[in-house]
């Protein structure tokens, strides 16, 4: 980590901060004393001492998070104490509502005029697309949000009607959610939606308990359109960088075919 260490991080965001009201002596040194800090995030000074001086075990997940309230660190910050004090990314915080979409990111999608585009949230709402994916999977704008959710379309929805290769798709979507409801934490809304889909569909009950975990990554999908006929998509998953929980999933027609018969669906959508 470039020579970095949990220590010099906290003492540097420490030094960073308003001091805290004069008791009654004059400080030659800037910032927050150690002794507010530990008070802040609820841990004693001897411990949070130890932790500026690289001593004891790893703090604990809520030890972290109480540190970066104390600290008022976010975004790339929270990330870099997670690094430092746990050796791995912090689990992602389920916004209240979708982060919003920059509009550069709408621009970016809009711009691609035959290849489906949509960015999904921590929760695998749909919270942009643009026309080519609307020809593909239907209008998101017309639908209400509560009903934009990727898994529950996939499993509660037509998929199954179109997709050539459904059950090998559905392993691969189940492998990356199982990753982020145990970066969610079991009583996320990540792990909600798990136990809601168990509930109501036989399918995601019998794939669930399985082991196998994955990414989102890069692959192929084939399938059967109503309106284009059959199509294979090359698809990859990118992380909206500085919006966090966002990714935007890409589906570029894998032949010249593909792409005409795409041409045509978006052609035919009304303006």
């Amino acid at each position: 980590m470039l020579g970095l260490t949990l220590g010099a991080f906290l003492r540097e965001h420490r030094r960073r901060l308003p001091p805290a009201p004069d008791r009654g002596t004059r400080r030659r040194t800037p910032g927050l004393r150690r002794e507010d800090v530990a008070a802040r995030a609820g841990v004693s000074v001897v411990w949070y001492t130890w932790l500026e001086q690289n001593r004891g075990g790893p703090p604990s997940d809520e030890v972290l998070e109480r540190l970066c309230a104390a600290l008022s660190l976010g975004g790339a910050d929270r990330e870099m104490l997670f690094l430092l004090g746990r050796h791995r990314a912090p689990p992602l915080r389920p916004p209240e509502m979708p982060p919003p979409v920059a509009p550069v990111v709408q621009r970016v999608m809009d711009a691609m005029p035959d290849t489906p585009a949509l960015v999904k949230n921590a929760l695998w709402d749909v919270v942009a697309w643009n026309r080519p994916a609307v020809a593909l999977w239907g209008d998101y704008g017309a639908t209400d949000p509560a009903h934009r959710n990727l898994l529950r379309r996939f499993f509660l929805g037509g998929a199954r009607q179109h997709l050539v290769d459904w059950e090998q798709t559905a392993r691969f979507l189940l492998g990356a959610f199982r990753v982020d409801v145990a970066r969610a934490g079991p009583a996320s809304p990540q792990a909600v939606l798990a136990a809601e889909l168990q509930d109501l569909d036989p399918d995601f009950r019998r794939l669930w308990p399985q082991i196998a975990v994955g990414w989102h990554g890069v692959g192929r999908k084939e399938l059967v359109h109503p309106v284009g006929g059959r199509l294979r998509l090359d698809y990859a998953t990118f992380d909206v960088v500085g919006a966090e929980g966002l990714s935007m999933l890409v589906f570029t027609p894998a032949a010249a075919s593909d792409r005409d018969a795409l041409a045509r669906m978006v052609a035919a959508l009304p303006e």
